[in-house]
C-alpha cells in the first residue's frame, strides 16, 4: 500500500498515473477526489459534508468525517484483500490525517509519501487548470505536511511525474 499526500495541485495524481504505469503489478489508484465524487451531490455543500470556499479553504462537517472514516476502513479492507492500493489525499487535518489512516490501515505495510511543490507552482497549475478555487494551492501546499512523517518524499517543482514516479516505484520494488 502507498499513501500519498500533498496540497492541491501538486501533482499527486500525475505521480500516482505514472506509478500504476511503471510498478509491474496493478495498483488501484483511490484518491480523495474519487471519495468527494462519491458523495451525495447535497453533501458538496454543506455545513454536514464539504465546503469549498471561494478563498480556497476546505471546511468538513460530521457527516463527512463519519463516510470519511467508512471509506479509510474500506480502502484497508481492499488492501486486507490482496489488492495493492495506491492512496491520492490531502491531509487537511495534517498529522491527525496521517494517524486516521494508521488507525485503518494497522499492520498493513504502507509506503509514506509526501508529494511537495512551491506554493507559487502549485498555484500555476490550479489555474490552468481552472477546476479548482483559486487560493487552494497555496493555502495547502506546506500546511498539509505540517508533523506529517514520510518515508519518501519528492518534489514536483522541477522534477516530472514520471521520474517521482520511478523514485517511489524503487522503494517499492
Amino acid at each position: 500500500m502507498i499513501v500519498v499526500n500533498g496540497g492541491s495541485s501538486s501533482g499527486k495524481s500525475g505521480i500516482v498515473r505514472c506509478l500504476q504505469a511503471v510498478l509491474d503489478e496493478p495498483w488501484l489508484a483511490l484518491g480523495c477526489d474519487s471519495f468527494v465524487d462519491a458523495l451525495p451531490a447535497r453533501m458538496r455543500a454543506s455545513d454536514e459534508g464539504i465546503v469549498f470556499a471561494a478563498d480556497g479553504g476546505v471546511s468538513v462537517g460530521a457527516k463527512f468525517r463519519a463516510l470519511d472514516a467508512a471509506w479509510s476502513q474500506g480502502v484497508a479492507a481492499m488492501a486486507r484483500a490482496g489488492a495493492r492500493i495506491i492512496v491520492d489525499d490531502v491531509f487537511l487535518g495534517q498529522a491527525a490525517s496521517r494517524r486516521r489512516w494508521e488507525e485503518a490501515l494497522g499492520d498493513l505495510d504502507v509506503l509514506w509519501v509526501g508529494v511537495r511543490c512551491e506554493s507559487a507552482v502549485a498555484a500555476g497549475r490550479e489555474i490552468a487548470r481552472g477546476d479548482r478555487p483559486v487560493g487552494m494551492a497555496a493555502s495547502q501546499a506546506e500546511a498539509v505536511h505540517v508533523g506529517v512523517r514520510y518515508d519518501l518524499e519528492v518534489d514536483t517543482t522541477h522534477t516530472e511525474s514520471l521520474v517521482c514516479a520511478r523514485v517511489i516505484a524503487a522503494r517499492v520494488s
